[in-house]
């Protein structure tokens, strides 16, 4: 073929596929987690097997072999530096120029007979299937939403069905995301549990410094795992309205069973308005991992609820100084 060579790709997952996804999932070499762009074979693919369009981020690359087993297509995978297809497209990395660029690099006219592209669709906001057709004369197909769906699309004469247009966003899938949440805020949380602690020791001593962290620690822990796994079960629309009702919660159990009865009541009150807005925070920040928010939603919400978990915290701090001067 013109193309030159391809390399063969093995669908068969090893030891180190499944290490390196667990170390990805807690943020760990997570940014060079990728392979390398360019055009790979699946089985014996003819100059008539579909030519499957994906990102480098090597476990949405991983995902997709997996799900192919056993069959015979081609595997154009655009460089989108380790992202996966979805953020990408929002980055424009999964975008109509890589795509192009990738087309006439990897030579594909010379490899495939046709000229249809079967891309994911998380993949569309990047992509204008029209330029890309005038540019290259292949024409865009978006397929399904998830990977474990391609087969049937395939055997099913490449027809896209409702359900294979809908994501779902269940527990496990909730679950999975917090371990990279965790990590990406570890230093901040842990510089500011440090402050914390060192400010309450120095206003009430070692005793109150000890539960202050571990209202803190608690109240990110609410916002960054707690909120996110019962995020059905609150209230609400908005994920920072869900963050605080979640923080609500926690700041009563806390109360409860951390010898509320006696804090003074600045304290009280200083916890009730700071703890939920950490929670608020932390939840809020947890949308860019879900499946139905959008970008000037979150920008909305960012200029609606931050604005006001400063203010809680603001007026929880002049509460703490307020009553220590009582």
């Amino acid at each position: 073929m013109s193309g030159g060579k391809v390399p063969q790709v093995d669908t068969s997952f090893t030891a180190s596929d499944r290490l390196g996804a667990w170390k990805a999932r807690w943020g760990i070499n997570r940014m060079n987690y990728l392979v390398p762009a360019g055009l790979y074979a699946i089985g014996e693919p003819g100059s008539d097997a579909p030519v499957i369009v994906t990102a480098n981020y090597k476990m949405t690359y991983d995902l997709l072999r997996r799900e192919l087993a056993g069959r015979s297509v081609w595997l154009l995978v655009l460089e989108t530096f380790g992202i996966n297809v979805w953020c990408a497209a929002g980055k424009g990395s999964f975008g109509t120029e890589e795509l192009v660029q990738r087309i006439a690099k990897s030579a594909l006219s010379g490899v495939v007979s046709h000229r249809r592209l079967i891309l994911p669709i998380l993949g569309a906001p990047g992509v204008a299937a029209h330029e890309v057709k005038k540019r290259t004369g292949f024409s865009v197909a978006y397929a399904t939403a998830r990977a474990s769906d391609l087969p049937e699309y395939l055997d099913n004469g490449e027809v896209t069905t409702a359900a294979m247009r809908q994501l779902s966003f269940n527990w496990y899938e909730r679950l999975v995301l917090i371990p990279v949440e965790i990590v990406l805020v570890l230093k901040a949380v842990s510089l500011t549990a440090a402050a914390v602690y060192l400010a309450a020791v120095l206003l009430h001593g070692e005793s109150a410094a000890a539960t202050a962290l571990v209202a803190y620690l608690g109240a990110v822990f609410t916002g960054i795992a707690a909120a996110p796994l019962l995020l059905p079960l609150l209230p609400g629309k908005s994920f920072a309205v869900k963050g605080a009702l979640a923080g609500i919660i926690y700041c009563v159990a806390l109360y409860a069973l951390g010898g509320g009865a006696d804090w003074s009541l600045p304290v009280t009150v200083a916890s009730f308005l700071a703890l939920p807005a950490i929670s608020a925070f932390y939840t809020l920040n947890f949308t860019g991992c879900t499946t139905y928010t959008s970008r000037s939603g979150v920008k909305k919400e960012m200029r609606l609820g931050i604005p006001v978990m400063g203010s809680a915290l603001i007026a929880a701090l002049i509460l703490v100084l307020a009553g220590r001067l009582i």
